[in-house]
């Protein structure tokens, strides 16, 4: 059987990069491909179809690059390999730069979620990303297809998919689980807690609107001291609560945040349209690029509209608004039009099995 290798840093349960690339692999499986995974690590809850191989070398910021021969018998009977954002953003260049090596001259798509020049710390890195007249390059937006047309590359912009009838949650099972009474309400933020997800407009929105705070996601890239700090001095009861599938997440909130200065995508707020759940959107481009799509969000600055809407002051209105989402993410945003658009990159390639 023809077989795919998706490669990336790591992959758990929850974060979005690892989120996509078991969509991906999903749509890989459906045009007939076998699909094994290789990365610096597999975290608890991981839940990816196939045959995995650990090199921690792969790892973020791992202090020695894989070995060499490794991880090109790791890839080197792959017909295909699907690079998931490691050859994208700086947070293993020695580790990029072995792939991108072993990759020259090969059938290979670099999933772009995150390029450097996006993100003000890396913005003095040039050599990422790699480039090879044998690769194809997806980005998850058309903002990053167009910036990297101007630095030379050509790449194709595939959205995120989701699953259009996602599993149905249990909200009273997790609310009680969560010590949260019914009527409360509960303001989910689905994120791991690291500076560009806004932990404090986050907080900040559901203090105005008498709520509590829900951060599902543990803290990452030394964010623990600023987390912790945030989380006691908040003016509304806070829960740090790991764990639980996206789901139960949803169907437990009643209202999604989302406040982020930044992100590449931005799952949360089309997850939660399937769900048919109010959200509050930060400002980051991508977010106004799926703005003219047509979705209705909230911004954190808007607790009072927030509040109104919860209090059920216009149901006619609210319907629409979360119709309208509804159809938008199902129409832009299906697992269906993922496999689609892989589909028509491998056959303009000849790679299809």
């Amino acid at each position: 059987m023809t077989r795919c290798t998706i490669v990336s840093f790591r992959f758990g349960p929850t974060d979005g990069v690892s989120v996509v690339a078991r969509t991906w692999a999903a749509a890989m499986v459906g045009l007939g491909f076998e699909v094994t995974w290789v990365a610096g690590a597999f975290e608890p809850g991981w839940t990816g179809v196939g045959q995995t191989t650990t090199l921690p070398g792969l790892e973020i910021a791992s202090d020695e690059p894989p070995d060499e021969g490794d991880l090109a018998d790791a890839l080197g009977d792959a017909d295909l390999v699907v690079v998931e954002n490691l050859c994208s953003i700086p947070l293993n260049l020695p580790a990029a730069r072995m792939v991108a090596d072993l990759r020259r001259g090969r059938p290979t798509i670099l999933h772009h979620h995150d390029p450097p020049w996006q993100r003000q710390q890396f913005a003095d890195v040039t050599e990422l990303p790699p480039d090879d007249p044998t690769w194809r390059h997806v980005t998850i937006n058309d903002l990053t297809r167009h910036e990297m047309a101007e630095r030379g590359i050509t790449a194709t912009t595939i959205y995120n998919g989701f699953d259009s009838h996602p599993p149905a949650g249990d909200r009273q099972g997790t609310r009680r689980g969560l010590g949260v009474a019914d009527d409360t309400i509960l303001v989910a933020h689905p994120v791991r807690a690291i500076e560009r997800k806004a932990v404090d407009r986050a907080i900040a929105v559901a203090e105005a609107i008498g709520g509590t705070y829900w951060l599902t996601g543990p803290a990452e890239d030394g964010f623990g001291p600023n987390l912790t700090h945030l989380l006691s001095v908040a003016r509304c009861p806070v829960i740090h609560a790991q764990g639980r599938p996206a789901h139960d997440i949803y169907a437990a909130a009643d209202l999604v945040a989302l406040p982020s200065t930044w992100e590449g995508f931005g799952n949360p707020p089309v997850e939660a349209a399937l769900y048919r759940r109010p959200v509050v959107v930060g400002d980051y481009p991508v977010a106004a690029e799926l703005r003219r799509m047509g979705f209705s969000w909230f911004t954190h600055d808007q607790p009072d509209e927030i509040l109104s809407w919860l209090n059920g002051s216009d149901p006619a209105r609210h319907r629409k608004m979360l119709d309208t989402n509804l159809h938008l993410t199902v129409g832009n945003f299906s697992l269906e039009m993922v496999a689609d658009g892989l589909k028509t990159l491998l056959g303009e390639a000849g790679w299809l099995p």
